[in-house]
């Protein structure tokens, strides 16, 4: 979904991030092609971009879900007040944690000042009940182990159930960073065990 208020340096959707930017997409096309594939796709998920940008995703939500497909939807957690309106049409969310949940460290990775809205929908999320995942996008220019052992202590605490690691892949203007710069989350074995004790579901994607 077209828009995004965060700016993280390791986006590769870029083009989408501009608020009320123009598209192509026509949604009506899309709900055809919904329509035909009933019985054979299970679920749609909204991603983006950021979908909580949009005051229609309710409505388009209902009319997916009035499709008999089961709703995701992935977020950094921006706009709570719209989560709060949403989170009874969600089978799943994936809520993005960018950085050590610091304001100062928040704002050196997603250049904003958003992390009071991540919390807030953190404890939406913690408090409805719904399956949900946190996870990180392992950004070696900005992030380290420790970085990483300090977010999970957090959401431990919290009460997250579920956590990923995922795999930066260098963005087109990042031509210094190693694949092994990259991998240094994922061959950490003490920090591997550390998160499968925290967690009751870890893994890392890759």
């Amino acid at each position: 979904m077209q828009g995004c208020p965060w700016r993280c340096p390791f986006c590769y959707n870029t083009a989408i991030q501009k608020i009320g930017q123009p598209t192509d997409f026509v949604w009506e096309k899309f709900v055809d092609f919904l329509k035909e594939r009933r019985g054979r796709l299970d679920a749609v998920v909204f991603s983006g971009g950021e979908p909580l940008v949009q005051d229609n995703l309710g409505a388009a939500m209902d009319e997916v879900k009035a499709l008999g497909y089961q709703i995701g939807l992935h977020t950094g957690g921006y706009r709570p007040e719209h989560l709060q309106k949403v989170i009874d049409k969600v089978d799943w969310v994936g809520l993005d944690i960018k950085a050590p949940l610091t304001a100062e460290r928040y704002k050196e990775v997603t250049k904003t000042n958003h992390l009071e809205k991540v919390l807030q929908s953190l404890d939406i999320l913690l408090q409805s009940g719904k399956d949900f995942e946190c996870r990180t996008t392992c950004d070696p220019r900005l992030l380290s182990v420790d970085d990483i052992v300090n977010m999970v202590e957090f959401l431990k605490e919290k009460g997250v159930k579920k956590y990923f690691l995922q795999k930066y892949r260098p963005v087109p203007e990042d031509t210094t960073t190693s694949d092994a710069d990259c991998c240094k989350f994922f061959t950490n074995k003490a920090l591997l065990s550390h998160l499968k004790e925290y967690f009751e579901e870890f893994d890392t994607r890759e």
